[in-house]
């Protein structure tokens, strides 16, 4: 099969399940055995002298797939161990930890989509594989090497319990390292939806959280009760109602692979998007006023706002938590003082944690300020007041038409473009990175409703968002691109008719 079809960002993924399944444990073979030799490559080790470590989440396919990818790995030449259920986070944080330390780390994921689904994920020491060393992996699966006449071996090893260790010192350092049940007195519900990330709620009660109303902690790769989503509003809704049903202080929902996370406050309320945003980002000023936030660019003007009230700088950038947090690692590099990488999906990257997207490493730097907050008779909520947020928002997808649609969507951003400059209540941003965002005056109000129009990072769609501070701000800026892309060809308009 063609490999490349498999690649979505910088991961590999397919349905894993059934008649139409395309993500085998054949095809998990081939791409273990590449890594193991890109592996080899990039340390100047032999390949029978690398380790490449493996987990999962809990979805169905995963035993097989990861079962596969080892056996890729052994016939290489290499030495495969098996962590068995764990985090994407952990995977990576192996490499980093005394006693573990592989070479490199397969994590066997499809994050929050559908359990029929399922992929892989690639970690050597300099992170997670991004797009271009991706493709060299997929250039040595299509060209394989023979089998070493020396297979390696395959071990199992547990990690999850090494890396839980490591967020409860967190825990313990951040509230009161001379006790060992700081949080005791929080009361917090964990919502795992069947993923990986149960564990999470036995070591908050280890560490003396009241987790009363915890949910859906037990692994089921199927999904049986909500999607494993933090965007999801059905996820939401129900971490929600079991929050306000024992009364607890918060709520925290992971994903699948616990790469992203949400929470929700003492009412219900759910902090995610550009809340979440504006929570760690407050967090983290408090300790480093003017440091610089990187996000993706979809965040609102109210956030914007937010981060330089607390004396921050709000920094948007292109969607892709691979492309946020490669650009957060520039941004440093350059001189510039910047501590978080962080999508409005979710996927959160601190300075701190090696700029790993890590949800439970974000959650956990989060409970400890709710308990700091608890202590001073204080809520979480409170980081969030002056937070202006929109009063309308939406997302549309227009379909680009063509097989070139990637020049296509390129020609429209153009024309968008070419277009605001000849009309004056078209406000181009100042720090648009990616696609053309336009903001407008609505309501006698300055720049108080905007759109952004885009390429999608896997598919041959254009995403349109918008959001406006007035009511009826959204239909009036959706009405003005409307009249922009009238008559131009490639792209299907239905949608933004349909919504005006």
């Amino acid at each position: 099969m063609n490999l490349r079809k498999l690649k979505s960002g910088s991961d590999v993924r397919g349905i894993a399940v059934g008649e139409e399944a395309v993500l085998t444990a054949d095809v998990a073979r081939v791409l273990g055995k590449a890594f193991a030799v890109y592996v080899a490559s990039k340390t100047g080790k032999s390949v029978a002298d690398v380790t490449i470590a493996l987990g999962r989440d809990s979805r169905v396919s995963g035993p097989a797939l990861l079962q596969g990818a080892a056996e890729g790995i052994v016939a290489a030449g290499a030495q495969a161990v098996d962590y068995g259920m764990c985090t994407t986070p952990a995977m990576y944080m192996a490499i980093l930890t005394e006693g573990f330390q592989p070479d490199g780390s397969i994590m066997v994921t499809a994050s929050h989509h559908p359990w029929k689904l399922n992929g892989l994920k690639f970690f050597t020491a300099e992170g997670g594989l991004g797009f271009a060393e991706l493709d060299e992996v997929l250039s040595l699966a299509e060209n394989p090497a023979e089998n070493n006449d020396v297979p390696g071996t395959l071990t199992q090893k547990p990690f999850l319990p090494t890396y839980q260790e490591h967020l409860k010192q967190l825990i313990i350092n951040g509230v009161d390292p001379e006790v060992q049940k700081p949080l005791l007195g929080l009361h917090v519900v964990v919502d795992a939806g069947n993923g990986a990330g149960g564990f999470y709620a036995n070591m908050l009660e280890e560490l003396g959280a009241w987790v009363e109303g915890s949910q859906f902690l037990e692994p089921d790769g199927l999904f049986p009760n909500h999607i494993p989503n933090p965007e999801n509003k059905e996820a939401m809704a129900s971490i929600s109602e079991a929050v306000k049903r024992v009364g607890a202080d918060l709520g925290v929902i992971f994903d699948t692979d616990c790469d992203r996370a949400a929470i929700v406050d003492q009412t219900g309320k759910e902090i995610n998007r550009n809340r979440l945003i504006a929570m760690i980002s407050v967090i983290l000023l408090e300790e480093m006023p003017g440091a610089t936030i990187v996000t993706d660019s979809v965040t609102s003007s109210g956030l914007a706002d937010f981060i330089k009230e607390w004396g921050g700088e709000h920094y948007r950038y292109k969607r892709g938590y691979r492309n946020v947090i490669d650009e957060a690692i520039r941004l440093n590099e350059a001189g510039i003082n910047c501590p978080l990488a962080i999508e409005t999906s979710g996927h959160a990257a601190l300075r701190d944690n090696h700029f790993l997207d890590d949800g439970m490493y974000l959650v956990t730097v989060m409970l400890i300020r709710a308990m700091q907050l608890k202590q001073q008779g204080e809520t979480l909520g409170k980081l969030l007041e002056g937070l202006r947020e929109p009063v309308e928002s939406t997302e549309i997808r227009l379909k680009v038409q063509g097989e070139d649609f990637t020049n296509t969507a390129r020609q429209l951003i153009e024309h968008v473009l070419e277009y605001a400059t000849e009309h004056e209540d078209w406000h181009i941003a100042p720090d648009n990175r990616e696609g053309v965002r336009i903001s407008f005056d609505a309501d006698g109000e300055l720049n108080s409703a905007w759109f952004l129009l885009r390429l999608s990072v896997h598919d041959p769609v254009m995403p349109l968002n918008a959001e406006s501070d007035v009511p009826g701000g959204v239909k009036t800026v959706l009405a003005k691109l409307y009249e922009a892309l009238k008559g131009q060809e490639g792209v299907d308009l239905a949608p933004l008719e349909a919504a005006l």
